[in-house]
């Protein structure tokens, strides 16, 4: 095994260790061994909120999915920093619709291109083929925050008022992936292109996916820096976070819908949460576009900085008192 090799395999070891690390200090500080939490505010459904209110809150989905500083962590920070509560997992996962709409708008070529490569194939028994293996490595790659999904789905339905989307917990997330973030900008060499992805790469990085559910990971920060781990560029590293999270999201996104409809979302509610998946697709095109153009020069240090600051400031406003742990 090579000293490289050796590097970067230490360095997901030490990935995964810090998700979990800070996972488990989540779990400590809000079960009051180390800070004594309030009790949880009452979270929105989706007929409370108000047009402005989804609008802004698409915008910040849009602006933020894609960018590594997770969208979750700022959709239920800045809401409840404005006093408007948690808008919950409910509205958070059917606005991200207009993510993968964005999504769909701006790779439309790549996809088709996947697709097709892979329906050929299948018919020639060309199993060489990069498309064919970049469309399984997508597709094994979403089966662990599938999976991770359905469990917190089953074993924990109050989700929204679990400890793990408290502010706290957001917040030690945040700095945990800022820190591994910085390592991968030190420990990768960036000497892959999109020409050299592999099966593999979909499957490394749909693990680091899955540690998405915890709030504040941020689903294309935990990718990206997977990426950047196993020698991706950056731009590779976050185009190809965006195919891959492409399936996860909509799933979640059409399951929340789904369970949105059932419960009868009334005309009040209908149209806010129209206006917000709308929101979501026009600032996520642009996020995208952003961000593609912005690491093919530059390094994450600034989302490295970004979350840090970001994490940091939580913990003081609750220390404060400035904002609730809810």
């Amino acid at each position: 095994m090579t000293r490289l090799r050796q590097k970067n395999l230490i360095s997901l070891g030490l990935f995964i260790f810090g998700l979990i690390t800070s996972l488990g200090l989540a779990t400590i500080i809000n079960s009051g061994m180390v800070v004594a939490q309030a009790k949880p505010s009452q979270v929105n459904d989706l007929s409370q909120l108000n047009l402005v209110q989804a609008i802004v809150l698409g915008f910040v989905q849009g602006m933020t999915e894609f960018i590594p500083i997770s969208s979750t962590a700022h959709l239920k920070a800045i809401p409840v920093f404005l006093g408007w509560g948690d808008p919950g997992v409910s509205f958070t996962a059917v606005i991200q619709l207009g993510s993968i709409v964005a999504v769909l708008w701006y790779f439309w070529s790549d996809l088709s291109k996947i697709a097709v490569g892979m329906v050929k194939a299948i018919r020639d028994s060309d199993y060489q083929s990069q498309d064919f293996w970049l469309a399984l490595g997508i597709t094994v790659g979403t089966i662990p925050i599938v999976i991770g999904g359905l469990l917190i789905k089953a074993l924990i339905p109050d989700f929204d008022n679990s400890p793990l989307r408290s502010m706290t917990a957001i917040a030690i997330a945040s700095i945990i992936m800022a820190l591994l973030l910085a390592l991968s900008e030190k420990v990768g060499t960036q000497r892959r292109n999109f020409e050299k992805l592999t099966a593999r790469d979909g499957i490394l990085m749909g693990c680091a996916q899955a540690l998405a559910l915890i709030p504040g990971v941020s689903r294309s920060g935990s990718t990206l820096t997977a990426g950047l781990l196993i020698n991706l560029e950056r731009a590779t590293a976050a185009r190809f976070s965006f195919l891959l999270g492409l399936p996860a999201i909509t799933l979640a996104g059409l399951v929340e819908l789904k369970d949105a409809l059932d419960q009868g979302l009334a005309d009040s509610g209908f149209v806010p949460l129209l206006a917000g998946v709308i929101s979501s697709a026009v600032f996520s095109y642009l996020a995208i576009a952003w961000l593609i153009k912005f690491l093919q020069k530059r390094s994450t240090w600034v989302f490295v900085w970004y979350r840090l600051a970001f994490g940091v400031f939580i913990l003081v406003a609750i220390a404060f008192g400035w904002l609730s742990n809810y």
